[in-house]
């Protein structure tokens, strides 16, 4: 059974994850403390007590949720998992970055501050009230990209995260958003919705955070993953360094393509998914995409306890 270890993206995040792991395994909680430190803050507070309104800023939820990841990991190989066990690793947008700490091509601490620096770059790229992002139900990738062309008329409007066959996401500007919300419909998606996000990620509206970023990433060492990683922007795996920072870049403005990635793992003989972290959201993406495939969810003590049961 060929494996592939995935991390979840923002909106996974939630009051209290990885407390239960901290608790029962100090390699996880290790974890906490060494983001804890990275960052000159209590994240760890926040994660585990609140409240929620500042958990889910963006500039505290990707650390957040990179740390949750890397503490289920550690859990995980405090068990006899071992990353090499797995074929490949991927990850939704910012669990990339949890992708490329598991894999050793990035440290934690590093991680975490480069996290801090694109969740506020993301923020910050855009004023309040002038981007959006909508969901569009029911439509494939194709249609999708259609109607946000067709909708810009000028304005920036793009098929932003490629999640599974039946859900794509769109960003840009809020009005041309907008209009390829009623577009979609009209065209017969089964639901077309503005999401309640801070900025419009992975569209050309984020480049001055994209900039943001490659100056950030310069700054950091990066060593050759033990396992490849299947970037987000490339749908394929990618083992150089320097290729997978200048990605991480490109990431920032360009599409997501979580459906072609999976698609990609499974054609390599992929069977299994191992979700690593908060949620399991991308185990339900990976079931509508590879529907053979079987997946599991790693977030909590129990998770790991039943690998032996």
């Amino acid at each position: 059974m060929m494996k592939a270890f995935v991390f979840p993206g923002q909106g996974s995040q939630s009051i209290g994850m990885g407390k239960a792991l901290a608790d029962a395994y100090p390699a996880a909680r290790a974890v906490f403390d060494e983001v804890d430190e990275a960052l000159g803050e209590k994240l760890s507070d926040l994660i585990w007590n609140g409240p929620i309104e500042d958990l889910t800023l963006t500039a505290n939820a990707q650390p957040a949720l990179m740390a949750t990841s890397l503490a289920a990991l550690r859990a995980l190989e405090a068990e006899g998992v071992r990353i090499t066990d797995a074929a490949y690793v991927a990850g939704h947008s910012l669990g990339e970055y949890s992708a490329l700490a598991a894999v050793g091509t990035l440290s934690i601490a590093d991680t975490a501050r480069l996290l801090r620096i694109r969740g506020r770059a993301m923020q910050q790229a855009v004023p309040v009230g002038v981007g959006a992002m909508a969901a569009l139900l029911g439509m494939d990738f194709a249609t999708a990209a259609e109607v946000a062309a067709e909708a810009a008329q000028g304005e920036v409007c793009q098929a932003a995260n490629d999640n599974d066959p039946s859900q794509v996401v769109i960003s840009g500007h809020k009005a041309a958003v907008e209009r390829a919300v009623t577009l979609a419909k009209e065209r017969g998606a089964k639901r077309a919705m503005l999401l309640p996000v801070s900025a419009p990620f992975h569209c050309a509206l984020m480049q001055p955070a994209a900039e943001a970023m490659a100056e950030a990433l310069g700054t950091v060492t990066f060593h050759p993953p033990v396992v490849p990683v299947v970037a987000n922007v490339r749908a394929e795996a990618v083992k150089d360094p320097d290729q997978l920072r200048k990605l991480l870049i490109e990431q920032v403005t360009g599409s997501v393509r979580w459906r072609e990635s999976v698609l990609w793992m499974a054609a390599q003989g992929v069977t299994e998914f191992w979700e690593i972290g908060a949620g399991k959201a991308l185990s339900g993406m990976v079931k509508r995409i590879a529907r053979d495939s079987s997946t599991r969810a790693f977030g909590s003590p129990e998770d790991v306890a039943a690998l032996s049961a």
